[in-house]
């Protein structure tokens, strides 16, 4: 792997730039925690890896832990940006966002894989991944809490929960390779929580016609219109 430009150089450290450097510094540490185990390495040989010099390593993560989730700040970032433009539908500007990560590993995809193998092998690694989760979820609920006026706290609690959990449930399936696990099928999932939750633009007043002849049982006509809301077209 080639030398790795410190962050800074010139331009006063630009977000892009500075993302770009954090992701191959924590591609080089995930590689050699892969080969050697996350015990056995060394920060000096990740930094060395990554050609930094020690001191610049530690300038940038705060230790060797930190940098396998070294990208997430710059999706957090990325995120928060987006959230911060102005959307029609908050509730689909949540669901957007979660797409961006996701889509971020699905990119990555055999580097992301590899991460997971070593997060799963290590229990400190395991427990700074719940952390991260829940800045996720802790952004998407302060997002709803600002953008939704007069929403219940507990409403965006779920929320953001729910989308949280979708999320990390299919990437878990890219990150084990199993079919269907992809953008598009995120999309759809993320669809049904909007709906489960009856939200987003159009549900205060979508309009459900159910057709039935004059002389249908009342219990038959109830049955045709709770279709109808279970099943919109």
């Amino acid at each position: 792997m080639s030398a790795a430009a410190e962050p800074g150089a010139g331009k006063g450290g630009a977000q892009r730039e500075r993302a770009l450097f954090r992701h191959d510094v924590a591609a080089a540490a995930v590689r050699l925690y892969a080969e050697q185990g996350y015990e056995a390495t060394s920060a000096e040989q990740v930094a060395a890896a990554a050609g930094l010099s020690r001191s610049t390593f530690f300038r940038q993560f705060r230790s060797k832990e930190d940098v396998v989730f070294a990208d997430h700040d710059a999706l957090l970032e990325e995120a928060e940006a987006f959230l911060a433009q102005r959307h029609e539908d908050p509730w689909e500007a949540v669901c957007q966002a979660a797409e961006l990560v996701f889509a971020h590993f699905d990119e990555q995809r055999e580097l992301a894989q590899l991460r997971y193998q070593v997060v799963n092998r290590e229990p400190s690694l395991r427990d700074k991944e719940l952390v991260t989760t829940f800045r996720y979820e802790r952004l998407f609920r302060r997002y709803l809490r600002s953008a939704v006026a007069g929403i219940e706290p507990l409403d965006a609690v779920r929320f953001a929960a729910t989308v949280i959990a979708t999320h990390n449930y299919l990437l878990r399936g890219l990150m084990l390779g199993e079919p269907g696990s992809d953008v598009a099928r995120l999309r759809s999932e993320l669809d049904g929580v909007k709906r489960l939750y009856r939200v987003g633009s159009g549900s205060a007043d979508d309009v459900v016609v159910a057709v039935f002849p004059r002389s249908m049982p009342s219990a038959d006509v109830a049955r045709r219109v709770r279709e109808a809301l279970e099943h919109p077209v």
